[in-house]
């Protein structure tokens, strides 16, 4: 009887309170979700980190319990600037990113990319390993003390306090070619793929190393060991340093005397364009190496050559990754007025020489994209500067017809190697050269060369290659000639000196 009225009391006393507490409610409705929250709380954090578990490629190959530790920061940081000042990198206005399927590349320059985006591979370890690792690992250089100017070095701004402590590490181990080390931090799967990402998109100097990466991870998701990968001019790096540097001055000791930002920026652009052919297989074609020593690149190595370069004359250049038809990747230039896109690659077409040079984000929004940490960098809306050489009729202006009104000194018809007979003065001639070549070559992958003479044979040139008329002027017989089934051929154009353009055609038919 005694516990009956006990439990009685205690059901009055409950009874009590809850009206008290939906009488508070209703004077303060705020109440009701705070109550909520911490009802719910538990629920909603479960909640989230199941979707994450099962929606992260960065997760794949870890374990259920790591993938677990790991999904708050990896939402949070997985490819968003940290919410620090970026003093002064980003404009007021933030790039907006255009539809990707609206996205059409112009055919003249269709397959002119090549940009590999940069891999990982995370291996798992057990305990045995872990142990033995630790003891092994030093942390190599851990970069204290380094400093990087977000003006030059935006993707470093973009990170945390504690990634930006890793990126100093992978810079200072990379300068210094230290394969192997123990991270400074410990970081989720997806920051240490953005550390990697800034580091290799704010340093074309580091050419020697490679856009991929492997860590290993213990069961608990743990950094443990990070390993850099580095191309062949590691092998030797004194004398790739000296190649490299030696090639870069040629050009800068052309481009410092100029005046203005927009003047060195224009000769370092056509320098690069006359000396690069793009090549798809070209070794090492993600590297800076790749534009200025070797001269055969695609879309990551005219890119990062071209930042190289403007780093060096002072400009802030950036490397930009994203989507063109494929992977692509081209450059952010910041002048006196704004920042400007420069597709040095696209820009390597015949005719078309400025159709992608100082352009706005609104200009480029047909044809390219932005993708991961590249979104983040500045708007492009500079107007100063914009088709500038397009307006006045898209023509080289030059001096005695040897020289580039910004001071670039072409290549006469003796420093080619192209004798007299390849030089042709119609395009019947033209034709009729090429399809010569190609019988003498027969099938397989070669370069063939040929000298146009004169301005409107070139634009006569232009429009015949616009109009794919060369298929039926010169390859279409050849084809039939040699019995070939398949052809491949790319075409590059070098303004040489008394009015003449040198045209190579880099030729696959089998």
């Amino acid at each position: 009887m005694k516990l009956l009225n006990k439990l009685i009391v205690i059901l009055i006393i409950i009874l009590f309170l809850l009206t008290g507490l939906i009488l508070m409610t209703g004077v303060n409705p705020d109440l009701t979700s705070k109550i909520a929250s911490l009802l719910y709380h538990n629920q909603e954090q479960s909640d989230l980190s199941l979707a994450i578990q099962v929606d992260d490629p960065e997760t794949e190959g870890l374990s259920d319990d790591s993938v677990l530790n790991h999904d708050m920061t990896v939402t949070e940081n997985s490819i968003q600037p940290s919410d620090q000042e970026n003093n002064g990198t980003q404009n007021q206005n933030t790039y907006e990113v255009p539809d990707e399927e609206a996205i059409v590349v112009p055919e003249d320059v269709a397959g002119k990319s090549g940009y590999q985006p940069v891999q990982s591979k995370e291996e798992q370890i057990d305990e045995t390993t872990e142990e033995q690792l630790k003891e092994q690992l030093s942390k190599g250089e851990t970069g204290e003390g380094l400093s990087f100017d977000p003006l030059f070095y935006p993707y470093y701004e973009m990170l945390d306090e504690n990634e930006k402590q890793l990126y100093k590490q992978v810079y200072a181990n990379a300068n210094v070619l230290q394969i192997s080390f123990a991270p400074v931090q410990a970081l989720t799967v997806a920051q240490i793929r953005n550390v990697f990402s800034a580091v290799y998109n704010d340093h074309p100097e580091l050419f020697w190393l490679d856009t991929a990466y492997s860590g290993k991870f213990s069961r608990t998701g743990e950094l443990i060991e990070i390993k850099l990968q580095f191309n062949r001019t590691a092998d030797n790096i004194e004398a790739s340093r000296m190649e490299f540097e030696q090639s870069a001055n040629e050009i800068l000791s052309q481009a410092t005397g100029l005046s203005t930002d927009y003047e060195k920026e224009r000769f370092v652009h056509n320098a690069l364009i006359s000396a690069i052919t793009y090549q798809l297989s070209a070794p090492m074609n993600q590297s800076a190496y790749s534009g200025l020593v070797s001269d055969l690149t695609v879309c990551a190595g005219y890119a990062r050559a071209f930042q190289y370069l403007m780093q060096r004359l002072g400009i802030p250049c950036y490397y930009v990754t994203g989507y063109a038809g494929e992977n692509h990747a081209w450059n952010i230039v910041k002048l006196e007025d704004g920042y400007y896109n420069v597709d040095l690659t696209w820009d390597d077409t015949p005719g078309a020489e400025y159709e992608y040079f100082n352009k706005t984000d609104q200009d480029f929004a047909a044809t390219h994209i932005r993708k991961e940490l590249s979104i983040y960098l500045p708007a492009c809306s500079g107007q100063q500067f914009r088709n500038l050489e397009i307006s006045s009729g898209n023509q080289e202006n030059t001096i005695g017809n040897n020289q580039s009104a910004t001071g670039y000194t072409y290549r006469s018809l003796e420093e080619t190697g192209v004798t007299q007979e390849y030089i042709a003065s119609s395009l019947e001639q033209y034709f009729n050269l090429c399809y010569q070549q190609i019988m003498q070559s027969g099938t397989g992958s070669y370069s063939i060369q040929n000298v146009l003479e004169g301005d409107a044979l070139m634009q006569e040139w232009y429009q015949m290659h616009q109009n794919e008329g060369y298929k039926s002027g010169y390859l279409e017989r050849a084809m039939v000639d040699l019995g070939a089934s398949a052809c491949q051929m790319q075409i590059t154009i070098e303004t040489l000196q008394d009015g003449r353009y040198l045209i190579t055609h880099n030729i696959s038919i089998q």
